[in-house]
C-alpha cells in the first residue's frame, strides 16, 4: 500500500512537472512570436506602405464611437497641440492614444499637411483618431540616430528649394539632396535662388569672393537646365522675379525648404502680403540664424496652399541606398552606360565614361561632386550619437 501512494505520488509530481514546463514553453512561443511581430518591418516597405496606412485608418474608425467624425487638414504643429482646419475654423487637437501607440519608422505620427480624422471635444479643441493615407512625402533622416524618418511635410506638390547667392552663398550639394528627396517623395523640384541683387555691386574687400559667388551661380544655371530641373532667379528687396514665383506656386501645395537665412520667410511675405518673422544672415560667418520655428500651412490668394520650414544646417535624404545614388543623377548615369565595368563608380576606376565626360565639359563639376560627396554619405554607417 506504501509502495501504490509512493508510485501515486511519483506520477502526479512528473504529471505537474510536466504541466509547469508545458505552460513555460506556451508562456515563451507566445513571447517570441510577440518580439517576432515587433521586429517585423515588412509593413514598412513602400510597396506596403499604402496598404498598412489604410489598414490602420480602418483599424481606427472601428473602434471609434459611432458618431459622425470631421476631417480636417492640419495647418501647423506647435506645442500647444495640433491645429487642423476645419472649413475655415482652427481646432487645437491632441493625438488619441490608440494613434500614438501605432510603430512606424517616422520619428513624428502627424505631419503639416496631414488629412485627419478628428472629433470636436469642446469649442476649439479635438482629439485626432486617423491620420488618412499620404499621398506625397517630403522627409529625411533624423539627425541624431539617422534610424528614424523626419516628416517635413506631406500631400504637396512641390518643393521650392529655397537657396542664395553671397549671404548665405550657395550650397551646390544641398540642392541636389533636396531634388532626389523630392522625387523619392512624388514631389516635382523647383529651384529659386534669392538675393541675387548681391551680386550686382561687388565692395572691394569681397571682390573675389564675389566672382567666384557669380561664376558658380552662371555654372548652376547651366547644369539644372541640362538636367530638367526649373530655377527661378528672385530678389524680395528689388521685387525681382516674384511674378515667375507666383505663377509656379499657382494652385498648387508648396513648401519652401532650405538652409537657416536664405530668405524664405521674407519671399512668403513678398507673395502674401503677410508678416512672418524674417531673421538675419551673420556677416562673419555668412551662415542664418533660425527664425521660422514651426512649420505651417498659409492659404494662397491667388489659389493653393505653402507650407514655410525651418532652415536647416544638414539634409539627410531618408532610405537612400548606395546603388540608387546613380540613378538621380541622369547625366552621370547615361553617361555611365558607356563605361567598361558594369559596376564602374566613376571615381576612380579605367575606361570610365563619366570621368572623360567629366574632362570634355559634358557634366558639370558641380553636380560630380554632389554626386561623390552623396556616394561617400551613404557609405558611412549611421550610428546613434
Amino acid at each position: 500500500m506504501i509502495q501504490d501512494d509512493q508510485k501515486n505520488h511519483s506520477d502526479d509530481w512528473r504529471e505537474s512537472e510536466e504541466e509547469f514546463f508545458k505552460k513555460r514553453h506556451r508562456k515563451e512561443g507566445k513571447m517570441q512570436r510577440k518580439l517576432a511581430s515587433a521586429n517585423d518591418r515588412s509593413k514598412f516597405k513602400k510597396t506596403d506602405q499604402e496598404k498598412y496606412l489604410k489598414g490602420l485608418e480602418r483599424g481606427h474608425q472601428a473602434k471609434l464611437s459611432k458618431q459622425e467624425w470631421l476631417e480636417g487638414r492640419v495647418l501647423s504643429i506647435i506645442p500647444q497641440g495640433i491645429v487642423v482646419d476645419w472649413n475655415g475654423e482652427k481646432i487645437s487637437c491632441v493625438l488619441k492614444g490608440l494613434l500614438k501607440r501605432d510603430k512606424t519608422q517616422a520619428k513624428n505620427l502627424v505631419a503639416v499637411g496631414d488629412f485627419v480624422l478628428f472629433e470636436k471635444t469642446s469649442e476649439g479643441e479635438g482629439i485626432i483618431a486617423s491620420v488618412k493615407p499620404r499621398r506625397t512625402i517630403l522627409s529625411r533622416a533624423d539627425n541624431l540616430s539617422r534610424r528614424k524618418e523626419q516628416l517635413i511635410a506631406v500631400n504637396i506638390d512641390l518643393v521650392i528649394i529655397t537657396t542664395s547667392v553671397v549671404n548665405p552663398p550657395l550650397k551646390p550639394s544641398l540642392l541636389d539632396r533636396y531634388i532626389i528627396a523630392a522625387h523619392k517623395g512624388g514631389m516635382d523640384p523647383l529651384i529659386v535662388i534669392n538675393k541675387i541683387d548681391l551680386l550686382e555691386e561687388p565692395t572691394e574687400d569681397e571682390t573675389d569672393f564675389l566672382e567666384g559667388e557669380r561664376a558658380l551661380y552662371h555654372e548652376l544655371l547651366n547644369a539644372y537646365a541640362v538636367v530638367g530641373v526649373p530655377v527661378i532667379s528672385v530678389s524680395s528687396i528689388k521685387n525681382s522675379g516674384l511674378d515667375a514665383l507666383r505663377q509656379a506656386m499657382k494652385d498648387k501645395a508648396s513648401v519652401f525648404s532650405g538652409q537657416s537665412g536664405v530668405g524664405k520667410s521674407s519671399l512668403i511675405n513678398a507673395i502674401t502680403g503677410l508678416d512672418l518673422r524674417v531673421g538675419e544672415t551673420v556677416d562673419k560667418t555668412k551662415k542664418g540664424a533660425h527664425t521660422t520655428t514651426t512649420t505651417q500651412l498659409i492659404p494662397l490668394e491667388f489659389g493653393g496652399w505653402c507650407i514655410d520650414t525651418p532652415g536647416i544646417k544638414s539634409f539627410g535624404v531618408w532610405d537612400l541606398a548606395k546603388d540608387e545614388v546613380e540613378g538621380y543623377f541622369t547625366e552621370i548615369h547615361e553617361c555611365g552606360l558607356d563605361c567598361k565595368f558594369p559596376d564602374c563608380t566613376h571615381t576612380h576606376e579605367d575606361n570610365c565614361a563619366v570621368q572623360k565626360a567629366l574632362e570634355e565639359g559634358r557634366i558639370s563639376p558641380v553636380r560630380y561632386d554632389s554626386y561623390q560627396a552623396l556616394m561617400e554619405s551613404v557609405k558611412e554607417e549611421h550610428v546613434r550619437r
